[in-house]
């Protein structure tokens, strides 16, 4: 493991000397294109057909360029067209391309379960690759219960979880889950043995003159008041995002809470689950977001920057103790899909790692970060319309709110967030942002996130914050207008 003070989060000037994204004319990397666009009919999609991708950008069919402000879902940490992972793809595909795992293996998984392994300080020692987000967290939870069936412990049914969070769109993944849009066409559907308590969101929950130790405290109480409600011998886990991701915007726990909560469930003897899949593998600024809480999840699930979006990938990481317990009872998960552990997969996920790694790109990922989040400071905290600005590393997240003073979200039905990614993908400026409702509680509020490639450069920051700043001057100014005829009328 790291030393303890190289957890910490560090001060970095944006001048880490970092390999710089190719150009869409630089040889060094491909250009992925698809086949030669087709007519669109009246059974397509109406999402934009983009049809090549280097670096930062996304080209169209008619010639645009989309500057990739948010990497999709956080999910492009290289950017795109890097051909080194093309090549790792059909390197593997030339040598096998697919093998059953439940009775035999490949080298690239067990090359790829080894450096995530070692990525942990060996403190993780079994890996099950998956497909998704979802199929990783909804493994997690499974793993968490069938712990506790070989411990002697199969009363441990229920889990707690957090209001405002996100773990998937599977049922079990939705079940741990806190988005209210998400759950509410399957809610009839959904587990009930999931306690809820409120999310870790210091801008909207701390109250006058709370300091960090006593806000993390309250929050701790409130697990304990959880565990207390459902039988704290009956549950298995505290599932949580570290840094929360589309279902609250890029928001950071306070100081000291992770250690906490932990310590909330080590009493009880429950496990710590960590959904890692959008603010983890480097998203953060370390590979793990835990390396800068001071705690290390029982099970932990990965996804988005594991494999940069050049294949389907995520994955299901064991510590020690669970898979102690797994080998003492001679035992295995009961678990698996068809594609798990799939060879292609896992070279290209494991190529991704080593060139972030070779590339020196998690400290430009800090430094780049801290500059991001200076330009957005000073650029749009004094806008009457911007509440929050948040985030950690490259995983930056603004909340818009109708009264700055109040913080009153505005209606959801305006879907302010929803059209400023439409304004930022249009002409002239052409650039993708992530965007969500939600996070002002019961699926109010609107945020806008920001998550570009890992090796993005000082002046691609640049023009991502001038774009947004334009963007949201634009829309607010076109809304303005709007409620003003409105009156009018």
């Amino acid at each position: 493991m790291e030393k303890k003070a190289d957890l910490l989060w560090p001060s970095r000037e944006a001048n880490v000397v970092v390999k710089p994204v190719p150009g869409l004319d630089d040889d060094s990397a491909s250009t992925t294109s698809s086949s030669s666009p087709t007519p669109k009919d009246d059974t397509e999609s109406s999402r934009i057909l983009v049809v090549g991708g280097r670096g930062n950008y996304l080209r169209l069919e008619n010639g645009r360029e989309i500057l990739d402000a948010c990497g999709g879902a956080a999910v492009a940490c290289i950017g795109h067209g890097v051909k080194e992972v093309s090549d790792a793809i059909v390197d593997q595909l030339s040598t096998i391309s697919y093998v059953p795992w439940g009775f035999l293996d490949s080298q690239s998984r067990r090359d790829l379960s080894r450096w995530l392994s070692q990525s942990s300080g060996q403190h993780f020692k079994k890996v099950w690759i998956t497909s998704s987000g979802s199929e990783a967290m909804e493994g997690a939870i499974k793993l968490a219960h069938e712990y506790f069936v070989w411990k002697g412990e199969p009363q441990r049914i229920n889990y707690i979880a957090r209001e405002e969070s996100y773990h998937g769109i599977t049922l079990g993944g939705l079940s741990m889950g806190g988005h209210l849009m998400r759950r509410a066409p399957f809610e009839e559907l959904l587990i009930p043995n999931v306690y809820r308590i409120s999310a870790c969101n210091p801008y909207r929950q701390r109250l006058a003159g709370e300091s960090d130790v006593d806000f993390v405290s309250r929050k701790a109480e409130e697990l304990e008041q959880a565990f207390l409600r459902a039988g704290p011998d009956t549950v298995a886990a505290f599932v949580a995002e570290p840094v929360v991701g589309a279902a609250s915007g890029c928001i950071p726990p306070v100081r000291g809470y992770f250690k906490a909560m932990k310590a909330v469930c080590d009493k009880y003897g429950a496990l710590l689950v960590l959904d890692e899949v959008m603010c983890g593998m480097g998203r953060t600024g370390t590979l793990h977001a835990w390396q800068q809480e001071d705690v290390i999840p029982d099970i932990q699930a990965i996804g988005k920057g594991l494999g940069g979006g050049y294949q389907p990938v995520s994955a299901i990481l064991a510590s020690g103790k669970i898979v102690q317990e797994m080998e003492a009872k001679k035992a295995a998960f009961t678990h698996g899909h068809t594609y798990m552990d799939h060879p292609v997969v896992c070279a290209a996920a494991l190529r991704v790692q080593q060139i972030i790694e070779r590339d020196n790109l998690l400290p430009n990922v800090q430094a780049q970060g801290s500059y991001l989040e200076r330009l957005l400071r000073s650029r749009l905290r004094s806008h009457p319309n911007v509440g929050d600005i948040r985030g950690r590393g490259l995983f930056w997240g603004v909340e818009l709110v109708r009264d700055k003073e109040t913080k009153e979200p505005f209606d959801p039905k305006l879907q302010i967030a929803h059209r400023i990614h439409e304004a930022a993908l249009s002409e002239p400026y052409s650039m993708a942002l992530y965007y969500g409702q939600g996070c002002a509680g019961q699926g109010r509020g609107d945020h806008v996130m920001i998550m570009p490639a890992y090796n993005v450069t000082r002046e691609v920051v640049d023009t991502i914050v001038n774009q947004f700043v334009a963007v949201v001057r634009d829309v607010f100014g076109k809304l303005e207008k709007e409620l003003d005829a409105e009156l009018l009328n």
